[in-house]
């Protein structure tokens, strides 16, 4: 067994105008100084890292790194959870998705798309660059729309849909694994992999690629009402990412699963900062730690109610005080016996 790492965070929240959140030497100091040994680094930011350079640029890759290492920090994964959202957008959200990238590609989901494309291939070489075995992303989504099948939907449509998710994905795919690197979806609402079972459809359509990995965030499965604990036993050897993120889920006479239309703050699924929700970290923190688990835990803040620097501040020592130091002997070692065959061959009347 592997101790966890951390506490990271990711920064995608946090990243702003102002100070200390408007530069990298800020963002580190802050980080650091709450409690942090890692940060999750989104990349569309030029402020923080240029995602371009580092794929081209080992130099740069080196200097990037070595700056955030200055700090007493390492760099947990990179994220395109943007960037990958936009290799899959169905039509009716075009005009929504077109501010997750640059002007010179609105109102042209082709060209947009291959920019998409092209930010995860460097986003593969640049986490080589960086040394780095993990990315973070979202799979984009052809078919949520039709997740709730009224009116029917026609035959096929849903297979349709994830051959064509595949197909997409799979060149994207291959490029992480020439550099070495596991392509790890969030399974989120708004994605075609949004549980268990699409993630394994999606699974079979790409042949089981071996870096279709998975970012583990339980709570996006309290909202849906899954069972996280047993998603870990299922899915343990393909996860390989780990958001530190608490949810509720209070449903009343009036609002359940389908809440969606109210504001967070009053809607019966909402998430919160660690530990102020219903997740049971304490079980999830001792699965991955039984089945190996050997990346980092990452606090990622969305709380509809607690401020974010608290809830940093809280996070922090939340992950530290979840963290397992694995231990390296059985707690009955000391009744344990020699190694003895004929010993044994005698207990066994043989």
């Amino acid at each position: 067994m592997t101790t966890i790492q951390g506490p990271a965070v990711f920064l995608a929240q946090f990243i702003s105008d102002e100070a200390p959140f408007n530069s990298l030497d800020g963002i580190c100091k802050w980080a650091v100084d709450i409690g942090f040994k890692g940060i999750q680094m989104p990349t569309t930011d030029s402020r923080f890292i240029d995602l371009q350079k580092a794929a081209e640029s080992k130099t740069y890759a080196d200097e990037l790194k070595g700056t955030i290492a200055s700090y007493g920090l390492e760099i947990t994964e990179l994220s395109t959870h943007l960037q990958g959202q936009l290799v899959a957008v169905h039509p009716a959200y075009d005009d929504f998705f077109d501010a997750f990238a640059p002007k010179n590609v609105h109102g042209k989901p082709k060209a947009r798309q291959e920019w998409a494309v092209q930010q995860l291939k460097y986003a593969a070489k640049a986490s080589q660059n960086l040394g780095l075995n993990a990315h973070a992303t979202f799979s984009g989504s052809l078919l949520w729309q039709y997740f709730h099948p009224w009116p029917q939907r026609p035959p096929g449509l849903v297979e349709d849909g994830f051959a064509e998710l595949a197909k997409r994905w799979l060149p994207i795919l291959n490029e992480f694994d020439q550099n070495g690197v596991d392509l790890c979806y969030e399974i989120h609402p708004g994605e075609d992999l949004f549980d268990g079972e699409t993630y394994e459809m999606f699974l079979k359509a790409v042949n089981n690629h071996s870096r279709a990995c998975l970012l583990y965030d339980p709570s996006h499965f309290v909202l849906q009402q899954l069972d996280y604990i047993q998603y870990i036993d299922f899915y343990h050897e393909r996860i390989k990412a780990f958001h530190v993120k608490d949810a509720e889920f209070n449903p009343t006479g009036k609002q359940g699963t389908f809440g969606g239309y109210q504001s967070w703050v009053n809607r019966a699924g909402r998430y919160r900062s660690p530990g102020d929700g219903q997740i049971d970290f304490k079980t999830i923190f001792s699965k991955l730690a039984q089945y190996d688990f050997k990346g980092w835990a990452v606090m990622e803040w969305e709380c509809c109610i607690k401020n974010q620097e608290d809830g940093a501040r809280e996070g922090a020592e939340f992950i530290k005080n979840h963290i397992i130091k694995v231990t390296d002997k059985a707690f009955d070692d000391f009744a344990a016996v020699e190694t003895n065959k004929a010993f044994n061959k005698k207990n066994l009347g043989l």
